[in-house]
């Protein structure tokens, strides 16, 4: 494992200390902003899979709670990981045992999350993604990403409220970019390439600087809420009508 982070190897170290009596592991692999060169400790995710050799039982269920809710460390609450078994790994609609956001609860492991860990993963323990993880074809990505624009964040731009959150804005305005570009031509691409290509999409300027602050901490102009809100919603409404036609 490489050290990335002080306190980020030596979370990773003690969850995979903990995990690895409590469950059947047979390996773990970080993806997303972990695996790669826009890790922000103290603003990323640390967004893992682990692979175990038979389903999760209630039992397991009982421990892998036990092993996140003892993480008493700096940058635990940022921890996810979802559990999948070995024999489910060929089926990407099956929902797992996941822990995020400090709940447990079921999802499944998408296909953009299934490419990632084929593409650059960090493998913490047992065999790669390649020698487990079937592969993702370029349609079964495209389709994934089409649907996910059109059925979740489409829908989500009709309400207002939320977008006057800052996850929404941060997550809505980066996912079109990043969308925009996989389907174009197959690729992934971080949040920090995602805000780079934002204004030449024609996002408006002040909501990408204040995006990037939140994440970099760069400099930003202030924005209020309200008319963050209204700005980013009218673009990734826009901005998703684009890519999908």
């Amino acid at each position: 494992m490489t050290i990335m982070h002080v306190a980020t190897d030596r979370l990773l170290s003690r969850f995979l200390e903990a995990v690895e009596p409590a469950v059947p592991l047979v390996a773990l692999w970080a993806h997303g902003s972990l695996a790669s060169d826009d890790y922000q400790p103290g603003r990323s995710d640390l967004d893992l899979v682990a692979v175990v050799d038979k389903p999760v039982t209630m039992e397991h269920w009982r421990r892998i709670k036990a092993v996140h809710r003892g993480l008493d460390l700096p940058l635990a609450d940022r921890l996810h990981c979802s559990y999948m078994p070995r024999q489910e790994l060929a089926d990407p609609s099956a929902e797992h045992v996941t822990w995020a956001h400090e709940q447990i609860f079921r999802r499944p492991v998408t296909p953009v999350t299934r490419r990632e860990l084929h593409v650059k993963a960090l493998e913490l323990y047992g065999p790669s993604p390649a020698g487990l993880l079937p592969p993702v074809s370029d349609a079964e990505l495209a389709e994934f990403v089409r649907t996910d624009l059109r059925d979740y964040w489409l829908e989500k731009t009709r309400g207002r409220r939320r977008w006057l959150h800052d996850i929404w804005v941060d997550l809505g305005t980066v996912t079109v970019a990043r969308a925009a570009v996989t389907l174009a031509d197959g690729r992934l691409i971080t949040k920090r390439e995602a805000l780079d290509l934002l204004p030449g999409m024609g996002a408006p300027e002040l909501v990408v600087a204040d995006v990037r602050a939140r994440r970099y901490g760069t400099p930003r102009t202030p924005l209020s809420r309200f008319r963050r809100a209204k700005l980013a919603r009218a673009f990734i409404r826009s901005a998703i009508r684009k890519t999908l036609a």
